[in-house]
């Protein structure tokens, strides 16, 4: 099934289910009001929300209506718990690299993980708010699952089953305050605004064969300003899987219903897949050519993630959006 959460309806959203064509919608508040909701009761909504889709598919859904990408907002709009490794080595190598920075030797062996901010995300098709661009803005391109309850303690293989949605996502970072806010050690946060995922979250049924041992087997196209950057493949160079990283998370506690976990920055190991992010892009032309061509984000550059089938239909939808300077934003914004 592929599941969407509506702008409209309050800081949680409106949950609909999305054609696999995401061509159209249905709201399903008998089922659940929002994905929240659905999630932690995920045993009884699953189900429904299914047969739900069945119909929507075969064009019987007599209260379906058009789906439009610019309407949704993050399928969670906002979640108890982001975190996000990066197993895709690669991009590490390369970017620690150009920057004269070494890579500790435990990636390699050990997952490497941080908490992010995830009280609220934004739109896929919203403005990158930025006060300064200045600050090296950037797109940072990635896989995430959402899981259900999982226990402390489970394995790598039990959390297999806890995967419940996979979404694509827009890991926003302003690079010129990320590394000095890094070498303090106590992680990432002013740096790190807040992200936007994939309008629709799939299950790894629906994916079918393009969910591949429990990673997403499809390229992640990445455009910047209307140029394809990158193409990288979710399946290739991946040093840990999300069974893995869930198994890793809930070594020491609980992961609660409605938590989004991130595999990094989609990168590979063959140079011709382009890359998933401006950092990575300049830090290739740092080490072949001797410095950086690529310039970061500017005010009203644009950028685009989406991933197709094999058929060219898109899977999740788009994350479109554009660096806009944040003192524009309209009254009404939340804290304003």
């Amino acid at each position: 099934m592929k599941l969407a959460s509506l702008v409209r309806g309050g800081r949680d959203g409106t949950l609909v289910v999305v054609s696999h064509d995401l061509g159209r919608a249905v709201e399903v508040p008998g089922i659940a009001p929002t994905l929240q909701a659905a999630i932690e009761d995920w045993d009884r909504c699953e189900p429904l929300l299914d047969a739900v889709y069945d119909r929507l598919n075969e064009g019987g859904h007599p209260d379906s209506f058009a789906f439009d990408e610019a309407e949704a907002h993050s399928p969670l709009p906002r979640a108890y718990l982001w975190c996000e490794a990066s197993v895709w080595i690669i991009h590490l190598e390369r970017c620690r690299k150009s920057t004269n920075r070494e890579l500790p030797a435990q990636l390699y062996e050990e997952i490497g993980m941080y908490q992010g901010g995830s009280d609220s995300f934004v739109p896929p098709h919203s403005p990158l708010w930025c006060f300064d661009d200045d600050w090296d803005a950037d797109l940072e391109a990635g896989i995430c699952v959402i899981t259900d309850d999982v226990p402390m303690g489970v394995t790598p293989e039990q959390a297999a089953g806890h995967i419940k949605l996979v979404l694509l996502v827009n890991d926003f970072s302003l690079r010129r305050l990320q590394i000095p806010e890094m070498a303090k050690g106590l992680g990432v946060l002013i740096s790190k605004p807040a992200n936007a995922y994939s309008p629709a979250a799939v299950s790894p049924k629906t994916l079918g064969a393009a969910w591949r041992d429990h990673m997403l087997a499809r390229p992640v196209e990445v455009s910047v300003r209307g140029e394809r950057i990158g193409s990288p493949r979710g399946d290739l160079d991946a040093l840990f899987r999300f069974p893995q990283l869930i198994a890793h998370l809930a070594r020491t506690r609980d992961i609660e219903a409605g938590s989004i976990i991130g595999a990094g920055t989609v990168a590979n190991r063959d140079q011709a897949a382009g890359s998933a992010c401006l950092m990575e892009k300049r830090a290739i032309e740092i080490l072949e050519q001797g410095g950086a061509r690529t310039p970061f984000l500017k005010f009203g550059d644009r950028i685009r993630i989406e991933c197709h089938d094999e058929d060219g239909s898109s899977i999740f939808g788009a994350i479109d959006q554009q660096l806009t300077f944040a003192g524009d934003r309209p009254v009404g914004t939340k804290g304003e």
